[in-house]
């Protein structure tokens, strides 16, 4: 399958009364996105703390609202479950907290296929609300996720403003990133959207982002939520100038619906106008710093970290075939 449509969704923070509320919420999303053809759903980051809001009082602290979510976990999974299963439609989760056999918290987003296999992602970068006063712990692992509609990754909100995550998908054959977020600001919004487009300019593959909207006083965690969900490619040949291939209304809930064919990143890689994908490991040269001497310039060699033997290790990628 090359051409698929996918449903972002500009997702409202609501507070629920009950799991039984919670359930009708989505599943009235959800068949939303399969009503407008969507093959592939995609929720934001943390959406599942909207959960918190059956206990007021856990949902006010920080702590314990994310134990009161975590309590739902093994429910939360099978609603998308079933509901992939029931609609014929792929699920990005909106991603959740689950604590780790070490006792960390991690930020977890899963992937619902039809067929019941699902794939998982940990955000890999803490923001400083998330490692100073949340408690939340990075992953440790890169994945791909193998799918029906072709090799994913994954990249959480923060992780899309680091290059070498998505580089790691790209490198092992993902053409499609998902970037599920939650920004308490427009400019969080917009340092996001600037990393997700650039991911797919440097990638020359889609970026999709899905962000939580709305105001929610009630969870201090998710209490301030913008973002427009937005579908980016590589501005070059058939795309867009600007490589945005939809957009939404900034602020609002709604789907935003993208069509992609997945056959145009395969094209673009091997004779796009230009071939950052390709060229990419070209970056990778002596470093040298320039100081002013008198009267000449005196160079100082430094090797940069590809040439170095002490250089980090290229990203590990753990290559997930959908069968958790």
């Amino acid at each position: 399958m090359t051409q698929i449509r996918v449903a972002a969704a500009q997702y409202p923070i609501e507070q629920v009364q009950s799991f039984a509320a919670w359930q009708e919420k989505l599943t009235r999303w959800v068949e939303e996105a399969a009503a407008l053809g969507a093959t592939l759903a995609i929720f934001p980051e943390y959406a599942a703390m909207e959960l918190a809001g059956i206990d007021p009082e856990r949902a006010a602290d920080l702590a314990a609202s994310l134990d009161l979510v975590m309590q739902f976990g093994e429910a939360y999974d099978r609603v998308h479950a079933e509901l992939a299963a029931r609609l014929d439609i792929m699920i990005l989760a909106g991603s959740r907290p689950v604590r780790e056999s070490d006792g960390r918290i991690v930020n977890r987003a899963r992937l619902f296929c039809p067929d019941g296999t699902t794939g998982h992602q940990d955000k890999i970068m803490m923001t400083r609300f998330e490692r100073e006063r949340w408690g939340i712990s990075g992953g440790d692992s890169i994945n791909l996720i193998h799918t029906p509609i072709g090799p994913v990754g994954i990249s959480i909100c923060y992780d899309v403003e680091f290059p070498m995550i998505a580089r790691a998908q790209a490198e092992a054959g993902a053409k499609l990133i998902l970037t599920p977020s939650a920004t308490d600001t427009m400019q969080g919004y917009w340092r996001v959207r600037i990393g997700a487009q650039a991911r797919a300019m440097e990638n020359q593959c889609f970026v999709v982002q899905s962000p939580s909207v709305g105001m929610a006083p009630w969870l201090p965690c998710m209490d301030e939520n913008f973002g427009a969900a937005g579908a980016f490619g590589p501005p070059d040949g058939m795309m867009p100038d600007d490589g945005v291939i939809a957009l939404g209304q900034a602020n609002s809930p709604a789907w935003v619906v993208a069509d992609i064919d997945m056959a145009m990143v395969d094209q673009l890689r091997a004779d796009g106008t230009v071939l950052p994908f390709r060229h990419w490991p070209e970056q990778h040269v002596p470093f040298h710093i320039i100081q002013n001497g008198a009267g000449s310039d005196v160079i100082a060699q430094m090797a940069s970290d590809a040439a170095r033997d002490d250089a980090p290790a290229a990203p590990q990628i753990e290559d997930q075939e959908i069968a958790e």
